[in-house]
């Protein structure tokens, strides 16, 4: 059973299942914008990004974010996917990151973007 992300429930009142894309996909959100310390008994496990919210922007900064996200990434999910590219864009408050993966069990080539912040 492959749990819906946010957690949720269907037009039958059970709990809401994700497809195997959608479930890949749902996965890395939650390593994206889950704090390091966050969850129990998994106190390595995100990335912190939401912290970029309100730090400057600058080139160094963002190209930090994305070593940090890729390590992330592969280090919770590189058993799922491969990763072929990922981008970071802190604008303001805003915080966009798109990530290009293979996932492994079918080669199918997917590209996920995630944005959070603004007003």
């Amino acid at each position: 059973m492959q749990l819906a992300y946010p957690y949720g429930f269907d037009a039958q009142g059970r709990t809401a299942q994700a497809a195997g894309d959608d479930h890949i996909r749902d996965l890395i959100e939650q390593v994206l914008f889950t704090a390091p310390g966050e969850r129990v008994n998994r106190p390595t496990f995100g990335t912190g990004l939401a912290q970029l919210l309100f730090s400057p922007t600058s080139p160094e900064l963002a190209t930090a974010t994305q070593f940090l996200v890729q390590g992330a990434l592969q280090q919770w999910l590189g058993d799922l996917i491969k990763f072929t590219g990922v981008q970071v864009e802190s604008v303001e408050s805003t915080v966009t990151v798109t990530v290009q993966y293979v996932v492994l069990a079918t080669q199918q080539r997917m590209s996920a973007e995630f944005t959070r912040g603004g007003g």
